[in-house]
């Protein structure tokens, strides 16, 4: 897939707030500061679509963009450390679970990993809720390129050892470098399957 139109459409304090549901949704979620609007930039092409920080909690809304007047795109705010206050926090916990967990047009959700690092249990535990609710996921490992390939194929392989004690079945996984735009083409390709997935089940 190639993505040749991406706007910004708005941003919502809550899933009742959101754009009507009438086309596929796609949510990206991670830690705070894990790379999100990074990654978003470099799948859309345009740098300047999500608002980059280098200080994390920037996110506060549920953001939603238009691709290929197709689907649509939805950056949300990070989890766990934002300089916020707790009762700020809780507000954003409860608005992301209730658009999580109501959004009947969500295909999936891509959870962003850092690569850099060792499994955190912030990310474990989110991993376990999205299973609790039974909401589709994907996983997406960032910053890759900042990481020795020895150490990010040990950091990915203990992550999925972990969820391994829990799971099942793991979810796919995809290895992203926003600078070096690696794993663009791999997740637009999933998006374009999942899109015509959809559309074959409604002809």
């Amino acid at each position: 897939m190639i993505i040749k139109n991406a706007a910004y459409l708005v941003s919502s304090p809550s899933v009742e707030k959101c754009p009507k549901a009438d086309k596929p949704e796609y949510a990206f979620i991670g830690r705070s500061n894990v790379g999100k609007s990074s990654l978003i930039n470099m799948l859309c092409n345009n740098q300047k679509l999500a608002k980059t920080s280098a200080s994390p909690g920037k996110t506060k809304l549920i953001n939603h963009f238009l691709i290929n007047k197709a689907w649509y795109l939805v950056d949300l705010p990070g989890y766990g450390f934002a300089k916020a206050s707790q009762a700020e926090r809780k507000s954003w916990a409860k608005m992301i679970e209730e658009y999580l967990r109501k959004r009947e047009n969500l295909v999936n959700v891509f959870v962003l990993i850092d690569g850099r690092h060792t499994p955190q249990k912030i990310d474990l535990d989110f991993v376990n809720k999205l299973g609790e609710w039974k909401i589709p996921f994907t996983l997406a490992f960032t910053k890759t390129d900042k990481a020795k390939p020895d150490v990010l194929k040990m950091n990915i392989k203990s992550f999925l050892d972990a969820m391994s004690e829990t799971w099942q079945f793991l979810p796919r996984h995809f290895i992203t470098s926003a600078e070096k735009k690696s794993g663009k083409e791999e997740l637009l390709q999933f998006i374009n399957e999942c899109n015509k997935k959809l559309a074959d089940k409604e002809a």
